[in-house]
């Protein structure tokens, strides 16, 4: 594990937390191309009424702005959660070269649990993949999040 990996990570985190301040579910991502931040995002479904608007959704969104194009090949996202199809879609499309996420997903992730999306779509352009990064952090922060929703 890199210290990059680790610092981006912890944006990633920030991120995250905004999105448990605001009551959605705390996932949050950062897009980074040559050292600096490009995009960030995290949930905001509720929010926006908008069922695309997850974190990998809203900083790709971002990022595609910032470079003022939809290739992002050569960036790296991090994540807190394992994508789901809907997400990892969108990082097949977007030609991201890197995907580093935090905790799995055994219900929905479309990386390594329920399918595994860069398999199916089989291309040289496949991003590479580190998992459990702050795992216990991204952890943490979502069983912090569902128990507070059991409570009210």
């Amino acid at each position: 594990m890199e210290d990059l990996d680790l610092k981006f990570m912890e944006e990633a985190l920030l991120e995250a937390a905004e999105a448990f301040r605001e009551g959605e579910v705390p996932v949050g991502a950062v897009i980074v191309k040559g050292g600096k931040i490009i995009g960030r995002g995290h949930n905001q479904k509720e929010k926006k009424h908008d069922v695309s608007s997850h974190a990998e959704v809203e900083a790709i969104r971002n990022a595609e702005k910032e470079l003022g194009d939809w290739d992002l090949s050569g960036a790296t996202l991090y994540v807190t959660l394992e994508p789901c199809l809907m997400c990892a879609g969108a990082i097949i499309q977007s030609r991201i070269s890197r995907l580093v996420y935090g905790a799995e997903d055994a219900e929905r992730g479309a990386i390594v649990h329920t399918v595994q999306a860069f398999e199916l779509y089989k291309k040289d352009s496949d991003p590479l993949v580190s998992r459990g990064i702050l795992q216990k952090e991204c952890e943490t922060l979502l069983k912090r999040f569902f128990a507070e929703q059991r409570k009210a």
